[in-house]
């Protein structure tokens, strides 16, 4: 049995059209006046003016700041942190999917702390006690909803730096399964695949504790089950309502067991090539899963039994092999990439890419160590 601290930071209020209840939450929290971050394809949807307007019923003065953009940069985050500055907030509303969540999670570390996002870049940084913040996720992929991690990457270097705190955790989760009805099909498969990894990654990962593992076994199931489903029914309300709690039951066992290879794999993919996160993540997950299944083959057993072959899922005796297999058929159908080559990875970088790699914090969470020569093995297998 590995040791672990398990403290959960962040209440969870969640159901079909709990958004109408965030003025009352902020309430309770003490705020009177709230900046609410977002980025434009939210706010055309509508969900962001719903945050608003439950925010205004309950008394409480609103800022907007949505000029947020996918994986967000050092410059998103200093922009935001003039707009609350200006507006003296008390409390950050992150509404949208994991970047304009990292992003409010940045400015919090700003307003609260001083100095630059960079000087954030790793664990326990901030000296200061935090503004609460409560998130409202619109996809259901990353997580950041339950982590004290934002991922933001610095605007000169490229480099996506994973600044943690426990300060930084939301004090509410609120998780509205039909803000996600509006997805754009292709947003619904990349987020779709980063929670699957995100449950597989860390039910091996080297921190993997009793608590971590419960919450990857409930995410896997959640999300596996009902991933499929929503592709061919991207209406179904109960489906997306699966997908958005497995995404956050993922993100606590993120929290408490921290995740692996197959990320380290993709951030240097999205930072050379631009491609998508959750199409990085899926162009390498089931090599990941190969990998770490030559000398873990049992972990993913077990983890199999848990579904126990039911509903199409791989069974037991199929292990890592056939998990591998499993998830490659959810990439091709959710109509991702599924060679490098095919993203326009070119093959006599692939050493460069895999230096990169080695220096990404999560690989060092990897149940079988990996350097950098393993890593261009992987990238090689993908290619």
């Amino acid at each position: 049995m590995i040791p672990f601290d398990f403290q959960p930071r962040t209440r969870i209020v969640f159901g079909p059209n709990k958004v109408d209840a965030l003025g009352e939450l902020a309430s309770e929290l003490g705020a009177r006046r709230v900046m609410v971050v977002s980025d434009p394809g939210v706010v055309a949807a509508g969900h962001t003016q719903r945050g608003l307007t439950a925010l205004e019923k309950a008394g409480i003065a609103t800022q907007l700041f949505d000029g947020v953009r996918e994986n967000p940069t050092t410059e998103e985050v200093d922009a935001g942190l003039k707009v609350a500055q200006r507006h003296e907030a008390e409390l950050l509303v992150g509404l949208g999917g994991g970047s304009a969540m990292d992003c409010a999670k940045g400015v919090n570390f700003l307003i609260s702390n001083g100095g630059r996002m960079q000087d954030y870049w790793g664990v326990g940084k901030a000296l200061r006690p935090m503004l609460p913040m409560i998130a409202v996720p619109t996809t259901a992929g990353t997580g950041s909803e339950t982590q004290s991690f934002a991922l933001i990457s610095d605007a000169e270097t490229k480099t996506k730096m994973a600044c943690g705190d426990p300060k930084a955790a939301c004090r509410v989760a609120l998780l509205d399964p039909t803000l996600t009805m509006t997805q754009p099909a292709r947003v619904t498969a990349l987020t779709g695949i980063d929670a699957i990894a995100h449950a597989l990654e860390t039910y091996v990962t080297t921190r993997r504790n009793a608590a971590s593992l419960s919450f990857s076994r409930e995410a896997w199931h959640l999300l596996a089950s009902n991933f499929s489903r929503l592709l061919d029914e991207p209406n179904d309300l109960e489906a997306r309502s699966g997908m958005q709690l497995g995404a956050c039951f993922a993100g606590l066992a993120i929290e408490n067991s921290m995740l692996g290879a197959t990320h380290a794999l993709a951030n240097p993919l999205t930072a050379t090539y631009g491609i998508a996160h959750g199409e990085a993540i899926g162009l390498m997950l089931p090599h990941v899963i190969r990998f770490n299944g030559e000398k873990f083959p049992q972990w993913y057993r077990d983890l199999l039994e848990s579904t126990g072959g039911t509903k199409g899922f791989p069974r037991p005796a199929e292990g890592p092999a056939g998990l591998a297999e499993y998830v490659a058929i959810l990439v091709e159908k959710a109509g991702l990439a599924v060679r490098l080559s095919d993203c326009g990875v070119e093959r006599e970088r692939l050493s460069e890419l895999a230096g990169a790699a080695a220096q990404q914090w999560t690989g060092n969470f990897n149940p079988r160590g990996v350097d950098q020569q393993s890593l261009l093995q992987l990238y090689q297998a993908a290619f």
